[in-house]
């Protein structure tokens, strides 16, 4: 699987460290049921998904890389401080 770094290009996987899934942060005041959601119950899909990728052994960036977990299929990447709910890949 390689990854298109939005600073160094494309890349093989190894270069980087995948950290789970994008999330959205909740508001910091939006009760303890969301932030418990948020910290401690995740999906496991096959398909589509919005990952938080680092590239460790290349510029340091935190990605976005949205990506079939079953075909390793890489759909987009951006940089996870451009990443918003309105932007994503």
């Amino acid at each position: 699987m390689r990854i298109e770094c939005p600073l160094c290009g494309g890349r093989d996987r190894r270069e980087f460290y995948y950290k789970g899934a994008a999330l959205v942060r909740p508001d910091v005041d939006a009760g303890a049921q969301a932030w418990d959601g948020y910290v401690h119950l995740r999906e496991n899909p096959a398909g589509a998904t919005l990952d938080l990728w680092q590239h460790e052994a290349g510029c340091g960036a935190w990605l976005v890389v949205s990506r079939d977990t079953v075909t390793h299929e890489v759909y987009g990447v951006q940089l996870a401080a451009a990443y918003s709910v309105g932007a994503r890949a």
